[in-house]
């Protein structure tokens, strides 16, 4: 009998042994050389535009250029780079307000050049202060943020919520998990996006929320991976149900939210304490932290949240929600909608083909 193999098409060949584990390698080396090389060229552009407005800067100050050198500039670049995007007045504008905005040539290398351009443009239109933009810059690196999600942290405050909500972190966890637990709580909590008015009852609320899970995991923020709502704890043959479980993946551990649709009090500890220890008995694995609770109530009294959890050994934070946010009309309408959110956590947070607007 001849062998045919050769005659016959490389797809209907079986492949040797481990081809499949290999091609799968391959594929993801790729994948990732595609990716270091799309921020490489990224970068470049960045530095080039803080060194053109660098320069543009320089030579209006000390030289007494005026504002018309833009126009000229932009017509003989364009003009000699026809295939290039980017040197139109505006672009120009921007790029010396980019180096207007970060002076530090050091931190531009390490933090702005690793961002696209698009999203340096939204921290210079947003944000006034280089402390502001220090910190939203910082977070969009370690979040791998869009800019529509980029967008929405700066317009919902997230710098003046984060850290903020009462906890007993600091005596009930061993650093530095304190801190970070600390850091990834908010107050309050946005939770507009439901739709919901402010005489919406708890469930009502806890359904919409489990509706929305994408914009909640959203504001949230990141590590939070949703379990499931009305989690079922069996404990001495009597049911018990968690308003809602998530596991936080940086933390290791279990968070239990509670939702309260009124003020908070003292008394609703006792409940969530109960289900901390429940959940550290019956759900968390041995290599899991204590599990941690969030108590989301519509409003509280500060001291008496500090007071009530003074004495308390199980880590805890209590935090309020609003339903209704106070955002002036024209950032509620600049907002990207809910199909643009869930497009952008489905898909790559960072692009460098992004340019001016």
């Amino acid at each position: 009998m001849s062998d045919t193999t050769h005659d016959r098409p490389a797809s209907l060949i079986p492949p040797p042994a481990g081809y499949a584990d290999w091609l799968a390698n391959l594929k993801s080396r790729i994948h990732t050389a595609q990716q270091r090389a799309t921020l490489a060229v990224n970068r470049e552009l960045v530095l080039l535009y803080w060194k053109i407005g660098r320069d543009i800067l320089a030579r209006q100050s000390e030289q007494g250029w005026g504002a018309k050198v833009i126009e000229r500039l932009a017509q003989d670049l364009r003009a000699a780079f026809p295939d290039m995007k980017g040197f139109s007045p505006r672009n120009l504008k921007y790029m010396r307000a980019f180096a207007e905005a970060w002076p530090d040539a050091e931190f531009v290398q390490q933090a702005a050049a690793q961002l696209p351009w698009g999203h340096n443009l939204v921290l210079l239109d947003r944000l006034s202060t280089l402390e502001e933009r220090r910190w939203y810059a910082a977070k969009a690196l370690e979040h791998n943020w869009s800019r529509n999600v980029l967008n929405i942290q700066i317009e919902t405050r997230l710098l003046a919520r984060s850290g903020t909500a009462v906890t007993n972190f600091a005596v009930s966890l061993p650093r530095p998990q304190s801190d970070l637990a600390r850091e990834s709580l908010k107050d309050p909590y946005r939770f507009d996006f439901l739709g919901l008015t402010d005489e919406a009852q708890e469930r009502e609320i806890e359904n919409a929320l489990v509706k929305h899970v994408t914009e909640f995991l959203l504001e949230l923020g990141a590590g939070f991976a949703f379990v499931g709502r009305q989690v079922l704890l069996d404990v001495g043959g009597d049911e018990f149900f968690i308003d809602l479980l998530f596991y936080h993946l940086k933390l290791r551990c279990y968070v239990v939210i509670e939702l309260k649709g009124g003020k908070f009090k003292p008394e609703h500890l006792g409940q969530l304490g109960f289900y901390l220890t429940a959940v550290d008995a019956q759900i968390k694995h041995l290599q899991d932290g204590p599990t941690i609770g969030l108590l989301l109530c519509k409003s509280k009294n500060k001291v008496v949240a500090e007071y009530a959890l003074r004495d308390n050994a199980q880590p805890i934070g209590v935090a309020e929600y609003k339903l209704i946010e106070s955002l002036p009309d024209e950032l509620q309408t600049s907002l990207p909608s809910i199909e643009q959110i869930e497009r952008e956590l489905s898909g790559d947070g960072l692009s460098a083909d992004e340019d001016a607007p």
